[in-house]
């Protein structure tokens, strides 16, 4: 399961951000999750309770925000959203698309107490 290795990335990087002695606890974090990560998001949220333990961020809300599938189409020269890598341009039908998101994922902000 590697949601449990990205979890500890994503401690790695709240621990960092939270070592302020002003900082007593984080309350939520928000992740951005593009369509094409490959992030099992029951997983994720289930390896990010096991994996904040003792940090800042234990029983800190992890909100999953999802992003869209993006592609240029060679055909219209668009900018389109896709919902699988394989899809037609929506616009023209055109075949011949190159990816340009929807495979990352980071942390986009979080709150603290």
């Amino acid at each position: 399961m590697h949601e449990m290795s990205l979890c500890e990335g994503i401690r790695r990087i709240v621990d960092q951000a939270a070592a302020a002695p002003e900082i007593s606890r984080v309350s939520k974090v928000r992740l951005e999750i593009g369509r094409f990560a490959g992030v099992e998001k029951e997983a994720l949220s289930f390896a990010w309770q096991i994996v904040m333990r003792g940090s800042k961020a234990e029983g800190a809300d992890l909100e999953m925000i999802d992003l869209p599938g993006k592609a240029t189409c060679f055909d219209c020269v668009k900018l389109v959203e896709i919902k699988d890598r394989l899809d037609p341009c929506p616009h023209c039908g055109g075949g011949r698309l190159l990816p340009e998101g929807g495979d990352e994922m980071r942390i986009k902000d979080m709150e603290v107490q």
